[in-house]
C-alpha cells in the first residue's frame, strides 16, 4: 500500500475546499471537486486510510439499493469504472449473485426481477447459479444475477484514489487532526487552513467533532465481525455473492412484501442468525481469499473485545453456504460505520460548513452520488 508523505507547507491563500477524513466519502468529494476545477486540500488523522472504507468487501452493491440511496449508487457505478482508468486499479463490472437456497427466498427475487427489470436483475435456475458459484451448498434451488454491480479490492482503490488526487495537486495532510471548524476556517494540529467550503467527512466519529449533531441525528457505530478465509479447493468467483440474509439487509430487497415470510422463517428457524443481525456474503480477492461476514452490533462505544461465536458462527453458515465441512480463516478484523436511522447524514453547521457520513454501510456504493450532489449544493 503506498503511503504519501505529509506537506510540511500549509496554503497561504483560502482554498476552494477543505475535506476532513480520506475516507472513500472524503475522497469522493475531493474527486468530484477537481472536476469542477476546485483547489483542494484534504485533511486526515492517520497516516493512511484504516477505517471503513479499507475494511469492507470492495462490493459495490448497486441495484440492491432503494430511492435516493439508488440514485447515489447509479452514479457511483460510472464513478468507479472511470476511475479504474484513471487512478490505474481494477473495478471488476461482473455483477453479483444472490443465491437462493429456499422457496420464499426466491420469491423475493422473482418479485424484484419483476419490479426491476432484466437490466437490474436476471433470474437464475439452479445450473445458472453453478455457472458462477462452483462451489455451494445442495439445497440450492435458484437465484439471480444483478449484472450492474461491481467489484474493486478496497484495499487498493483507496490508496490509488489518494495518490490519483495528489497528481492532480491536491494537498493531502496525512497524520494531521483537526482541532475546529468555523466558517472559512479549520484550525488543525498543523496550524490553519482557510477555505471557502468545508466538508466534514469523518464517519462514525461525527461525534468527536459535532457530539450535539450526532445525538440529534441519532448517530451510532455499528461494528462488524468479518474474515478472511481461504477459497475452498482454489475456486474462483468473479461476481459478488449474497443470500437470503442479504434479502433482509438491503432495501431494494427487504421492502417488498416477499421478503416478510423470509424474515419470519429466519427468526423462527435460526434466531441466532438475525439476533447477530447476519448478512452471510462474500467476495473474492485479488489473492484468491474470500473475504466473508459479517455480523453486525451497534452502540455509541464498543467494547475491544470480540466475541468469537460470532466469528465462528459466520463460517459456520459460510461453510454451507459453500458446501464445504469448514474454511481456514486467513485474517479477522472489526468493521465499524456509522448508523443511524436514515441511509445518508447531510448538514450545513455553519455557513459553507457541511457534515456528510454515509450511515447505513453503503459508503463504497453510493459515495461519488452523495458527493457530486453536496457538491452541486455549494458550489
Amino acid at each position: 500500500m503506498t503511503r504519501l508523505s505529509e506537506p510540511t507547507v500549509l496554503p497561504v491563500s483560502p482554498v476552494d475546499l477543505l475535506v476532513v477524513g480520506a475516507g472513500v466519502v472524503g475522497l469522493a468529494h475531493a474527486v468530484e471537486a477537481v472536476l469542477r476545477g476546485l483547489s483542494v486540500v484534504v485533511v486526515e488523522r492517520d497516516a493512511f486510510a484504516v477505517g471503513a472504507s479499507v475494511r469492507n468487501f470492495g462490493h459495490i452493491c448497486t441495484t440492491a439499493q432503494d430511492g435516493l440511496a439508488l440514485t447515489y449508487a447509479l452514479a457511483t457505478r460510472e464513478r468507479w469504472l472511470w476511475l479504474a482508468e484513471e487512478a490505474g486499479f481494477t473495478a471488476l463490472d461482473c455483477g453479483t449473485v444472490v443465491v437462493a437456497r429456499q422457496p420464499d427466498e426466491m420469491a423475493v427475487l422473482a418479485e424484484f426481477a419483476a419490479a426491476r427489470g432484466a437490466e437490474q436483475a436476471v433470474l437464475l435456475d439452479r445450473a445458472g447459479v453453478a455457472a458462477h458459484l462452483p462451489a455451494h451448498d445442495p439445497g440450492v434451488v435458484g437465484g439471480a444475477h444483478l449484472p450492474l454491480d461491481l467489484r474493486v479490492d478496497p484495499r487498493a482503490a483507496i490508496p490509488a484514489l489518494a495518490a490519483w488526487l495528489a497528481a492532480q495537486g491536491v494537498l493531502i495532510l496525512w497524520r494531521t487532526n483537526v482541532l475546529s471548524v468555523e466558517p472559512g476556517l479549520v484550525r488543525t494540529a498543523r496550524g490553519d487552513v482557510r477555505a471557502a467550503r468545508t466538508v466534514i467527512a469523518v464517519g462514525h466519529d461525527v461525534d468527536r467533532l459535532l457530539p450535539e449533531l450526532a445525538d440529534d441525528a441519532g448517530l451510532t457505530r455499528c461494528s462488524l465481525q468479518m474474515l478472511q478465509v481461504a477459497a475452498p479447493g482454489g475456486m474462483r468467483v468473479r461476481p459478488g455473492v449474497l443470500t437470503g440474509l442479504s434479502l433482509l439487509r438491503y432495501a431494494g430487497f427487504s421492502s417488498l412484501p416477499a421478503a416478510e415470510p423470509v424474515r419470519d422463517r429466519i427468526r423462527r428457524e435460526a434466531p441466532e442468525l438475525t439476533d447477530a443481525v447476519v448478512n452471510l456474503m462474500f467476495t473474492q480477492r485479488p489473492d484468491g481469499d474470500l473475504v466473508l461476514g459479517d455480523t453486525h452490533h451497534y452502540a455509541p462505544t464498543h467494547e475491544p473485545f470480540d466475541d468469537e461465536r460470532l466469528a465462528e458462527l459466520v463460517l459456520r453458515e459460510g461453510a454451507r453456504l459453500l458446501g464445504v465441512p469448514e474454511l481456514r480463516v486467513r485474517k479477522r478484523w472489526r468493521g465499524v460505520y456509522a448508523s443511524a436511522g436514515t441511509d445518508f447524514l447531510d448538514r450545513e453547521v455553519a455557513d459553507g460548513v457541511r457534515v456528510v457520513s454515509v450511515t447505513s454501510g453503503i459508503g463504497m456504493t453510493t459515495a461519488h452520488g452523495l458527493a457530486a450532489a453536496v457538491l452541486d449544493s455549494l458550489t
